[in-house]
């Protein structure tokens, strides 16, 4: 026969469902079990949780205190304690009451959420950020997102993202779909969205270093350093031996010119986790960058050792451009390769190294076939419109005229610091910058995403009858440009720790602002990086961009991004004549003498026998190019694209006439 206490079980349960939906039919079943069992403990639970949600605070905490002295030990009742003291607005007694029950029951992760909250309001950002650690280590994934992670990791990004939104709609405030939709725009390439999503996460809940992590990741592969430091320090406040942080803290560091810093961090990292492969390339790019090469040979081999076929650690050998991968490796590459899955990044980088190190046995064939795998696994995973680019370019020529500039020839800044080097990469646009950055009177920036941000405002302003970028450029007033300006070289400042008096600006994507930077800097230098089409497109084809460069992954896309871009350039030189300097990499090479003369003629400086001494400068160069800069100029690259001409049919006939008027 059942008893009165297994009856009040079952009555229990069916109250305790009510709870979220009806908590004033929860309350009255509570009651009457409480009836019938005065002491029942959950009963008397139940009842103030429901009185709480109710909004009658005052006789829940009378119910609750009286239950925490009989059941002194129970982690549960002084958490529901604590909410109860929230909602009378009693904030240091639930900050007393969640800090006993997380004591009482450590597992607790609703008691560590709400003691994170209570931390916040008092102020207490560091030991608040501990507590919703320890939340977020016990949480778990809402189930209402299993599908959409499931569709994720199938790489059905629009059924995931449709998922995620739905749910959204019926919890606008979860911070793990927020987080999920951030990475997905992010894969999309929409980092507006991506930071929009993040930074609503950490309005939601301060504490979540998940998001914290994610946002500065972002914010460093947009090189906003200034704003992502203070996320990774505050990261790092709360763990200070976490790996990961610490790599991003030397990543933000390098960006800024301290990579003897940097260096200093990974090195501290990898002493800890020699295990950490990926610590360990990312320490080897650093000494490249510094110019240590056998130091940088060696992490990437620990690196390998840590984790036999790692792509990555392959592709960072195989790019040191004056370094050969051996005959070992590239049994190993290969083995590694009938191991690995079909696509994804290990497999990509695997690719592109064993693409250079059969092109380095001048096995061109082979090695072509490589870099086709490689490349067409990359482009698989990113977007890229070429009909949008070419479109771009002809509303760009419609907007930037002779008459627009004329009009406003007296704009912008009377400042010449930034010198603009803008192009294609792989165009000998580092050379330019080692070059320039030789000059006593010149500070090597590298590539600075400052105009790239002010145009993202630009597009942002877009909207129902608001006209678009470029045709935007139209509308703006003398003094927001100037405004601009004046912000650019504020944001610049923190890279040039030398405090000279001229600066290097290498984003080369800016040659599609031209006209946004005209009327900026009217006085700055612009100089355009240029190589015949043929080697610059082949050269950027077979390379792996670490960031992303989306038009170069396809033969024929990457040829119609340089006849966008040279079709652009044309348009520039004949409504601004003479004010882009163009530099013809071949003949950079074939007589630098004069050349460099040139060059510093036209920015205005007096020569200096040092820019002809490039190579002896010791500054980090943060590119691909690095190891090519500290020798002298030499000739070996210009005509290699020439050994894949067999290959080159689809670049050549999309590129038409340019490969064979070039340099006219």
């Amino acid at each position: 026969m059942p008893t009165i206490s297994d009856s009040a079980d079952l009555a229990l349960m069916r109250a305790s469902m009510l709870l979220e939906s009806d908590p004033a039919d929860a309350a009255r079943q509570a009651s009457d079990i409480l009836a019938n069992l005065p002491g029942h403990a959950e009963a008397n639970l139940l009842l103030a949780s429901a009185c709480r949600r109710l909004g009658a605070a005052e006789t829940a905490v009378t119910v609750l205190e009286s239950l925490t002295r009989t059941h002194p030990d129970s982690g549960v009742m002084q958490l529901e304690l604590g909410r109860a003291y929230v909602s009378r607005g009693q904030g240091p007694l639930a900050l007393a009451a969640f800090r006993h029950a997380v004591d009482l029951d450590s597992s607790l992760a609703d008691g560590w959420r709400e003691l994170a909250a209570q931390w916040f309001l008092a102020g207490e950002t560091q030991l608040g950020d501990a507590a919703y650690l320890r939340y977020s280590r016990l949480a778990q994934d809402p189930p209402q997102l299993t599908d959409a992670y499931v569709a994720r990791a199938a790489d059905r990004l629009d059924a995931a993202e449709a998922m995620v939104r739905q749910h959204l709609l019926r919890a606008p405030r979860d911070t793990a779909a927020l987080r999920m939709l951030a990475d997905m725009a992010a894969q999309r390439g929409d980092n507006a969205q991506a930071e929009r999503c993040l930074t609503e996460c950490l309005q939601v809940v301060p504490g979540d270093a998940a998001a914290r992590n994610d946002l500065a990741r972002l914010l460093i592969r947009q090189e906003r350093i200034a704003e992502a430091l203070p996320l990774v320090e505050r990261l790092l406040a709360t763990e200070p031996d976490d790996s990961g942080y610490v790599c991003l803290k030397a990543q933000s560091l390098r960006l800024v010119g301290r990579t003897e810093e940097a260096i200093a961090l990974l090195q501290g990292v990898v002493a800890k986790s020699p295990d950490d492969a990926q610590a360990w390339v990312i320490l080897g790019n650093a000494l490249r960058e510094v110019g240590e090469q056998a130091a940088a040979i060696e992490a990437f081999r620990c690196s390998l050792a840590a984790r036999p076929g790692f792509g990555e650690a392959y592709w960072a050998l195989a790019n040191l451009k004056t370094f050969r991968l051996d005959a070992g490796d590239v049994m190993a590459m290969r083995e590694q390769l009938g191991r690995s899955p079909k696509s994804g990044s290990n497999r990509i980088h695997l690719e592109y190294a064993l693409g250079k190190a059969l092109e380095d046995e001048r096995q061109y064939a082979a090695s072509f076939e490589h870099y086709v795998r490689g490349a067409a696994l990359q482009r698989a995973t990113m977007p890229y419109d070429a009909d949008a680019t070419t479109e771009y370019v002809r509303r760009s020529k419609a907007i930037y005229t002779a008459g627009l500039f004329a009009g406003r020839a007296e704009w912008g800044s009377e400042r010449r610091d930034p010198i603009f080097i803008i192009g294609l990469p792989r165009s000998g646009s580092t050379l330019l910058e080692q070059i320039l950055a030789s000059h006593s009177q010149v500070e090597g920036s590298r590539e600075l995403p400052d105009i790239p941000d002010i145009v993202m405002e630009l597009f942002a302003r877009a909207g129902p009858g608001a006209a678009e970028y470029p045709e935007l450029i139209e509308t703006l007033g003398q003094q927001e440009c100037i405004s601009f300006a004046a912000r650019y070289l504020a944001r610049t400042q923190i890279r040039r720790p030398r405090g000279l008096p001229r600066f290097v600006d290498k984003m080369l994507g800016n040659f599609s602002h031209l006209g946004l930077i005209q009327l900026m800097f009217p006085r700055a230098a612009i100089i355009d990086a240029r190589r015949h089409p043929l080697a610059c497109g082949f050269s950027c084809y077979k390379q792996l961009f670490s960031q992303r460069m989306n038009f170069s992954y396809d033969l024929g896309e990457m040829g119609r991004y340089y006849r966008d871009y040279a079709e652009l350039m044309q348009h520039i030189d004949s409504v601004l004549p003479g004010r882009v300097h163009r530099v013809h990499y071949e003949q950079m090479v074939a007589n630098p003498d004069r050349e460099v003369r040139r060059l510093l003629e036209y920015c205005g400086l007096p020569f200096e026998e040092q820019c002809l001494r490039f190579y002896e400068n010791r500054r980090p160069v943060q590119t691909i190019s690095s190891e090519q800069v500290r020798r002298p100029i030499y000739s070996d690259a210009v005509d290699h694209w020439q050994h894949y001409e067999p290959w080159l049919g689809q670049l050549k006939e999309v590129l038409g006439d340019l490969a064979e008027r070039y340099p006219q």
